[in-house]
């Protein structure tokens, strides 16, 4: 793996480059190890979807949740990737003893040291887990979603998918908006000084 310059790399903030990383992952499906970078994903929409930790609770019901939906991200062209501060081999482990797991088929990088947890402000410094985090980036690797979520509430894969539906309706349509619980063929809004005020009408 090529040295990251942690020193260079400023903290996540939506609207801007994303924190690069690089980061060793276990392939559920073909039970198999690699790396992977932020540059090999670049031209992709890719979400990093920290979580606590393997062998825990709510996390294998959020994992079961997008293996669920992951025929839909795929035709989104969007690639999930769960990350957590286990190690690849305790990943392994953790899918093999899980029920839930079973059929699991993303890849699951290790944040070992947590450095990138930090970049993305979840990484909680006393337990040196990462917290429920999750970050869509664009084909630019500009970071056009952040969400990050208290405790042990599990997250809602359907809501991620309607999310990235709307930033990528909005990447194609630069000059509309998509208001409150949009969805795809829903009505948009163009943005304008003959809107101001007239908002009910045009919904």
């Amino acid at each position: 793996m090529s040295e990251i310059n942690f020193d260079t790399i400023e903290m996540a903030k939506i609207d801007t480059k994303a924190p690069a990383f690089e980061m060793s992952y276990y392939d559920a499906e073909k039970d198999t190890d690699w790396n992977i970078s932020s540059e090999d994903l670049k031209g992709k929409w890719y979400v990093l979807f920290y979580y606590p930790a393997d062998f825990t609770f709510v996390c294998p019901t959020e994992l079961k949740d997008l293996a669920d939906v992951k025929s839909q991200l795929d035709e989104m062209k969007v690639e999930v990737l769960p990350v957590s501060t286990d190690t690849v081999f305790t990943h392994k482990g953790w899918v093999k003893a899980e029920g839930l797991l079973k059929d699991f088929k993303y890849k699951m990088l290790a944040d070992h040291n947590g450095e990138y947890a930090d970049l993305y402000n979840v990484l909680d410094l006393n337990t040196h887990l990462a917290g429920r985090g999750t970050f869509i980036v664009d084909p630019d690797g500009i970071l056009r979603g952040l969400d990050i979520t208290s405790g042990a509430q599990g997250r809602n894969s359907a809501e991620l998918i309607r999310k990235i539906q709307g930033l990528q309706f909005m990447r194609e349509n630069p000059t509309m908006a998509c208001p409150a619980r949009w969805t795809p063929g829903a009505t948009t809004l163009t943005p304008g000084i003959d809107l101001v005020g007239k908002v009910a009408e045009a919904m």
